[in-house]
């Protein structure tokens, strides 16, 4: 087969697209198909090229700083936009025999077939999560994604019934194919965990977790409300550690993180670099995830297959990611999460159970079957 595979979505701050676009390139790589291509902004790169010089760190933090500049103007952002559409379509010219994979919603237009991944519908189901500019911009963009698209991606089975349900489309064109946690996510001793953690005046099996970007989405209020009403030993004793970079609508949310900050039972990281999370994830006591609405949910699978105990949310497809390991709550059961995270730090009977659990059903998960089922697909789309 012949694919060409864009690649924008790796770049600082590295976000869960932008890890399952380079766990899948890499895993293309080791495909050794038959042409292989690599799309970013409107260069084309040979996948003989490392995934890492194909994405380097300068590029990234280039495209990071303008993207910040033009988010400021709609006018300037529709400009850029359509100046990448424009330069992506005549790279693509030319190359009507490859298989264009769009992982992050969108496909130029170019000519030969096309996939499309679309991680989730919170666009469409929860606009009041995002910027209202954000809103109008990508739903527009991912309709005439679709309308373009031979064969759609999504992370779960739960958000490809979303995606049939929302636009009418039929099974046959739709794939749900599962993310999973990189190698690097795994049980750690003490031993291994404490010259990580020590710079940052933690230490292992000393907090509770939360990682992600810090937008409404991810439902933090709920989370902080409910560590609010643990016991003050308890919460002095294993404080509440966010990571994740600042997001969206998220005034509200900060300004209590603030206050449980001077309370002594919060630590706010910000973005924490891909080489440190692992150990921030396996040095958890506790791993919380108590979002309104996930694609996928990363963090979840890194956190099972850390050995580290699970409080989730039962929304949309989290119960088909984390299966029977997880203690589940209603996303705004502020009472019954407390209760939850209060048995997670403390339970041990229950403890060594989820983590057993945990770490089972993380198998079920790995990024070789993410890029052999999407082979598959362009498989589909080519007719072999």
């Amino acid at each position: 087969m012949k694919v060409v595979l864009a690649i924008d979505p790796i770049r600082f701050p590295l976000t869960g697209i932008g890890r399952y676009t380079y766990e899948l390139a890499k895993g293309l790589q080791a495909a050794n198909m038959q042409s292989l291509w690599f799309l970013r902004g409107g260069q084309l790169v040979s996948a003989d090229t490392s995934i890492r010089d194909a994405t380097s760190d300068a590029w990234s933090a280039t495209t990071s700083r303008w993207r910040r500049v033009l988010g400021r103007s709609k006018l300037a952002r529709d400009l850029y936009q359509s100046y990448e559409r424009e330069q992506q379509t005549r790279k693509l010219s030319g190359m009507g025999d490859h298989i264009f994979h769009g992982p992050n919603y969108y496909l130029p237009d170019a000519q030969g077939p096309g996939v499309v991944t679309v991680h989730d519908l919170s666009i469409f189901l929860r606009p009041q999560d995002h910027p209202a500019a954000r809103v109008a911009s990508m739903s527009t963009e991912i309709e005439r994604s679709l309308g373009r698209a031979n064969a759609i991606i999504t992370d779960t089975e739960h958000t490809r019934r979303e995606v049939m349900q929302h636009f009418g489309l039929p099974g046959e064109r739709v794939f749900a194919v599962h993310l999973a946690s990189g190698s690097e996510f795994h049980p750690r001793s003490h031993s291994q965990l404490a010259a990580s953690l020590a710079p940052f005046g933690l230490v292992p099996q000393g907090y509770c977790l939360f990682t992600g970007t810090i937008e409404p989405r991810k439902n933090l209020e709920t989370l902080l409300d409910a560590y609010s009403r643990l016991p003050s030993d308890l919460r002095k004793r294993w404080p509440l550690v966010i990571i994740g970079y600042q997001g969206w609508l998220s005034q509200v949310i900060h300004a209590k993180m603030k206050m449980a900050e001077a309370e002594g039972w919060l630590r706010y990281l910000g973005y924490v670099s891909q080489d440190l999370l692992p150990s921030f994830m396996a040095g958890a006591r506790l791993f919380a995830f108590p979002s309104h609405y996930e694609g996928f949910g990363l963090p979840l699978v890194e956190a099972m297959a850390c050995g580290v105990p699970v409080v989730s949310s039962n929304a949309s497809c989290l119960p088909e990611v984390g299966g029977m390991a997880p203690a589940y709550h209603q996303p705004s059961d502020v009472e019954g999460l407390s209760e939850l995270l209060e048995r997670g730090l403390c339970d041990e009977a229950w403890r060594e159970e989820a983590r057993s659990r945990g770490l089972e059903r993380a198998k079920a998960f790995s990024w070789q079957r993410c890029a052999q089922e999407t082979m598959a697909v362009y498989g589909a789309v080519s007719g072999r």
